[in-house]
């Protein structure tokens, strides 16, 4: 199942990108069947009943219930996560472009709230950044509360995956030891379109994914390539932090981020950054620049 939250007549609602007499439409889950929340957080609080009910709502659902995606507005499926915890250099080639090698322990920074944007919405660059870049990655979602998982247990935790853009302010970033006021300006974590449910992703390490500008190719990597497995991740996380239903990961991106190229590529007024990633689908955000 494709989750989606999506604003339609001033309001919020969560919904699910379906195919429908051969078109896609988006379908109000709480309006299909009253007894779904209409907040993902809520849905995913609900647990495997809610997913089931939702999947039986839709085995029902007609044409005249589902509304053309041009009709609605697209907003990040998980418009506020209570965590977003990202994962530096998980691919050794990104590492080693970064003059770095494998880390020994997967090296976990933040993002915030206010950094969210859904797809279609532009990355907006602040005046005081210079040096703005992308980071295509592969985003976890979790889906059931969660402390000392094993990681045999881990995958059981998830409720879905989707694109995310890592966007960077380097020049921030690299001021000092600590990356994250350069990970933080606003607009700069987009996600989605939609939440892929875990059950539609059998094999979450066996994924493609990229990063496309315009006709450039800039990163290209396979979710095999991963230092740490995703279910590594949550379970090495999960020993200090609890993981509550909503929580993000981003699991690190693979070579060719803009910084490491010669000349280095930062993003562009009028750019459109598009990260694709394999049975999950295409995030692409405009960049404005501040004036």
């Amino acid at each position: 199942m494709k989750l989606v939250t999506y604003i339609h007549d001033r309001h919020p609602h969560l919904g699910a990108l379906v195919i429908l007499d051969g078109r896609e439409r988006v379908v109000d889950l709480h309006r299909l069947e009253p007894r779904l929340p209409n907040d993902i957080l809520a849905f995913l609080e609900a647990g495997p009943a809610a997913l089931t009910l939702a999947q039986q709502a839709l085995e029902n659902a007609t044409p005249d219930q589902g509304l053309d995606p041009a009709q609605v507005t697209m907003k990040a499926p998980i418009p506020r996560p209570g965590k977003i915890i990202c994962i530096g250099q998980n691919y050794l080639a990104h590492a080693e472009e970064s003059n770095a090698s494998a880390p020994p322990f997967p090296i976990i920074f933040a993002k915030f709230d206010n950094t969210v944007i859904g797809s279609g919405e532009p990355i907006v660059v602040p005046g005081a950044v210079q040096k703005p870049d992308y980071e295509g990655e592969l985003a976890v979602v979790i889906g059931r509360r969660g402390r000392r998982i094993s990681e045999a247990d881990a995958l059981d935790y998830v409720a879905g995956y989707m694109p995310l853009n890592d966007v960077s302010a380097r020049d921030w970033q690299n001021r000092t030891g600590q990356w994250v006021i350069g990970k933080t300006p606003d607009t700069f974590c987009p996600m989605g379109p939609a939440l892929v449910t875990a059950d539609e992703i059998p094999d979450v390490q066996n994924l493609w994914l990229r990063t496309v500008i315009g006709d450039e190719v800039l990163q290209e990597g396979h979710t095999s390539q991963m230092i740490f497995s995703i279910a590594h991740l949550i379970a090495d996380m999960s020993q200090v932090m609890t993981l509550e239903p909503g929580d993000v990961i981003a699991t690190g991106t693979p070579s060719g981020i803009g910084a490491a190229r010669i000349p280095p590529r930062w993003l562009r007024p009028g750019d459109v950054v598009r990260v694709e990633i394999e049975k999950i689908g295409i995030l692409e955000n405009p960049v404005v620049f501040e004036t």
